[in-house]
């Protein structure tokens, strides 16, 4: 029932919603009004009002409930009112779904559709739509076509909307509408021309000719339209972008005549497209650069802000063609809508030279705080990449970063500039001590956790290699003191991680450990604990082992073996060289996030892909002796064309001493079924078939899996690096393509696949070593080998250390992947274990002079790792 409410309601707001009060069962029992007779229309155009409100806030109708009150509703057709008529039919639309046998009002709605009044036509035309099954759809196919070409643009267009949703269930019946649809394409009215081209487009869609014949077609001949051209212009550029067509294709041409067309919407359209279409030039965005130029003086603030955002997107990829458009731009920073004025900021940031940086800076100082968070941060991208543009600019940048934290802001501002500084302090070791100061002083009042656990651990990363370490161990401290569990849980760890760098201030550090060991949190008394007896031991290799770099292996596959190894008591220890290295090192997720704090796990940890591999391998009788996997390859390698008749693709799966190659076969043939299917390979070096595990049966189209089991080179096992040639043998049966039933007991025959390599990437998994020194220090010099290389072909640094990185499927360490410009040396420290679980690491020096000439020098627990990577690289 509705409430009634006074004068003093109304005036403080609490009217606004005549409908909030409404209850269903009541809404209903007014529904049987639609039964008296004379129809009140006034009071019956109320009450759908109202059941129209209840099913719009999602309000259930049970299915006997709607068909009552549907059923009492098709009684108001006898009014002739014209407001109750259409509420009616807005009903039904609403209704069609929940109600049953609602195409009872099916004579009622054609009558109405054919009829004298126009009011009633097109809203008819749109509810006997709703309700129309393919069925039923032939019944009025003739009404339809005739309401297409109406001289009434409403019905028209109502006809035309319609037809374009019944596309989706009855294509054909609609499909053969397309005369009347293309008489409807010539109309003067705009919105008819539109909808009619939008149904001719959809009708055609998956025919590119067709397509392309439609947009000569109209274009040719002219549209009356603004709303058809934003249409075609949508259409031609998505015909661009799948065909890959140069841009001399007269579907390029039409795009660019539109920037000289009279509606405003047209042009921008066109100049919004050719700026998003791939592979432009400075040369050919050149002409949508100048419209928005002009739109951005424009008196409509809707016109700006479109023209300054589009030049924002076109400043991202080639700035140097939104730089005449920077004195416009300059004029916008001062303009009363703040979102006009920060975008124009921060288009000029990304188009600015670097003598324009300070005068930016102050510019944007002047509006920062009446703007909202979301622009906020747009701001702080754009000075991200300003920061790597000019490195010279990072103290004025850094400061101007820093003024912005110490403002109110909600947590995703803070996290941006945060982020930003974080990335201006690894790029750029000069500002690493202004930012390390900045953080802070940050953490010293940071309200989000995630940021100061975050900062805690950038400071145990970063701080040990400042020139005065010991300024930061009171911040640190002072979160201990301060702050809540997680981030006391963070402290600890960054303190432990200077203690483990830097003796003159370990006796420090111990003492504070200490203090820790009393918290009353136990993950924070169990970290402490557990540093303070590390670091007591003064061994770098433990430093490094257990503070520095910590675990690299997968902790769901810990938990897994350890939980195994309690089901299965054994005398043999617990050996952690079984457990599965991350895939993701856990290094490096610290690295990227925060510091593993106290957190509650989720009951069930979801299998990684290595660890379902290793299920599937252990079900194999002929692969249990193989023990753990230590790798499979990222993506499998496709043996054959996608189009063959066969299509065989491989999986490389590396254990201590074998290797298992995994062939997934798909049958493409359905007059065929395989069976026996095997990959019989053959090796340039010394590996050795053991086995091989066929695929029983392989149908038409269920792919099937065999494998081949491999033993590792033994006279030679620096010789790794192997090519097999590889031929698919199996039974041929032919079948009946129909019943699949096989009719003959087949043949023999075999297929050529393409050649597989193993590379030593194979053999080596990637981990993250956060503090590669003291890595360097734990794995020791008694098996270190250098050796000198000339890279002969290469001209590059960069092209060098990717080809390195690649070619020995490494983790690049501290960032040492990064060139510097315009440097003719460069270091490159690279980590990962190989297979039996030993730590391998390599330094890398290069120098470039006519060629790339590489100083390796490569340190193992084990020797036969360093002899394998000299010898490929070799």
């Amino acid at each position: 029932m509705l409430k009634k409410f006074d004068k003093k309601d109304e005036e403080s707001g609490g009217g606004s919603n005549p409908f909030q009060h409404l209850e269903k069962s009541a809404v209903l029992q007014e529904a049987r009004v639609f039964n008296e007779t004379p129809i009140n229309p006034r009071k019956c155009a109320h009450i759908l009002t109202k059941i129209l409100y209840l099913i719009n806030q999602g309000e259930h109708l049970g299915t006997t409930e709607a068909t009552e009150a549907f059923f009492a509703m098709t009684k108001l057709f006898q009014s002739n009112d014209p407001t109750l008529r259409r509420m009616c039919y807005l009903t039904i639309k609403e209704m069609s779904c929940i109600a049953e046998d609602v195409i009872i009002v099916t004579s009622s709605l054609t009558k109405d559709m054919t009829g004298k009044e126009d009011n009633y036509r097109g809203p008819a035309v749109r509810a006997l739509c709703q309700i129309t099954d393919s069925t039923m759809l032939q019944a009025i196919e003739r009404y339809m076509k005739q309401a297409i070409v109406d001289k009434v643009p409403s019905v028209s267009s109502s006809a035309l909307v319609s037809s374009l949703h019944l596309l989706k269930c009855s294509f054909d019946v609609v499909k053969r509408w397309v005369n009347e649809a293309q008489e409807a394409a010539s109309s003067d009215n705009i919105m008819v021309q539109y909808h009619a081209l939008g149904l001719l487009y959809h009708v055609r869609k998956n025919d590119r000719l067709a397509v392309n014949k439609m947009i000569s077609k109209f274009t040719r001949h002219g549209l009356k339209s603004p709303f058809a051209y934003c249409m075609m212009i949508r259409v031609a550029s998505k015909q661009l972008e799948e065909e890959d067509s140069s841009h001399n294709s007269p579907l390029f041409d039409f795009i660019e005549s539109c920037l000289r067309n009279k509606h405003e919407m047209v042009v921008y359209e066109a100049a919004s497209a050719i700026v998003n279409l791939p592979g432009c030039s400075a040369k050919e965005l050149a002409p949508a650069v100048s419209v928005l130029q002009l739109f951005c003086s424009s008196p409509k603030a809707a016109l700006r802000y479109a023209a300054v955002r589009t030049l924002n997107k076109v400043a991202m990829k080639h700035p140097s063609a939104v730089t005449a458009c920077n004195l416009d731009l300059e004029n916008l920073v001062t303009d009363s809508n703040r979102s006009i004025a920060t975008l124009a900021i921060t288009t000029l940031l990304k188009t600015g030279s670097e003598s324009s940086v300070d005068r930016l800076m102050k510019q944007i100082s002047s509006f920062m705080s009446e703007i909202s968070d979301e622009f906020k941060v747009v701001v702080v991208q754009a000075i991200s990449a300003l920061c790597q543009k000019y490195p010279r600019k990072h103290a004025v940048l850094m400061n101007f970063l820093f003024t912005m934290l110490r403002e109110e802001g909600g947590f995703e501002y803070k996290r941006a500039i945060v982020d930003c500084i974080i990335s201006i302090i690894e790029e750029n070791s000069e500002s690493k001590e202004t930012g390390l100061s900045h953080l802070c002083e940050f953490i010293e009042d940071c309200e989000f956790t995630v940021l100061a656990t975050r900062i805690l651990h950038l400071l145990g990363q970063e701080g040990p290699k400042t020139n005065n370490p010991s300024k930061y161990i009171r911040f640190i401290y002072n979160r201990v003191v301060l702050e809540h569990e997680e981030v006391r849980a963070g402290a600890v760890s960054a303190l432990a991680k200077f203690g483990a760098q830097n003796e003159e201030m370990l006796p420090s550090i111990l003492v504070l450990l200490k203090r820790c060991v009393m918290d009353d949190d136990n993950e924070v008394r169990d970290r402490a604990t557990f540093y303070l007896n590390v670091l007591e031991q003064k061994q770098k290799a433990l430093n490094a082992g257990y503070i520095l770099n910590g675990l690299t292996v997968s902790i769901p596959g810990l938990e897994r073996a350890l939980q195994q190894y309690t089901l299965e008591p054994s005398e043999k220890p617990f050996d952690l060289k079984s457990v599965p290295l991350a895939t993701t090192p856990m290094a490096e997720q610290r690295a990227e996030s925060t510091p593993i704090t106290t957190v509650k796990q989720p009951e069930k940890v979801a299998a990684t892909r290595q660890e379902i591999f290793q299920e599937q391998l252990a079900a194999v009788p002929e692969f249990r002796g193989l023990g753990p996997l230590f790798k499979s390859s990222p993506e499998p390698v496709a043996l054959t064309e996608s189009e063959t008749e066969y299509v065989i693709r491989c999986t490389k799966h590396t254990f201590t001493g074998h290797m298992v190659f995994q062939f997934d076969c798909t049958n493409t043939l359905n007059d065929q079924t395989l069976e026996n299917v095997t990959v019989h390979m053959e090796a340039t070096e010394a590996y050795e078939v053991v086995c091989y595990v066929p695929a029983r049966s392989l149908p038409y189209n269920q792919p099937g899996t065999c494998y081949t089991l491999v033993a590792l080179p033994r006279e030679d096992p620096t010789a790794v690096a192997c090519t097999f040639s590889c031929m698919m043998k199996f039974t041929v049966k032919d079948c009946d393509p129909t019943t699949g039933e096989t009719d003959d007991e087949g043949y023999e025959d075999e297929y050529v696949l393409e050649d597989l390599e193993v590379t030593v990437a194979d053999h080596i998994q990637k981990v993250m070593k956060l503090n590669f020194e003291a890595a360097w220090d734990e794995v020791g010099d008694e098996f270190e080998k250098e050796e000198t290389f000339t890279l002969s072909t290469i001209k590059t640094l960069e092209e060098a250390v990717g080809n390195i990185v690649k070619f020995l499927g490494m983790h690049p360490c501290e960032r040492s992947d990064r060139v510097p410009d315009n440097k003719n040396t460069h270091t490159l420290l690279l980590a990962g274990v190989f297979r039996g679980g030993h730590d391998i690491l390599l330094r890398s020096r290069l120098l470039l002079l006519d060629t790339v000439t590489m100083q390796v020098t490569a340190r193992s627990s084990e020797e036969l790792p360093v002899d394998i990577i000299l010898a490929s690289v070799g």
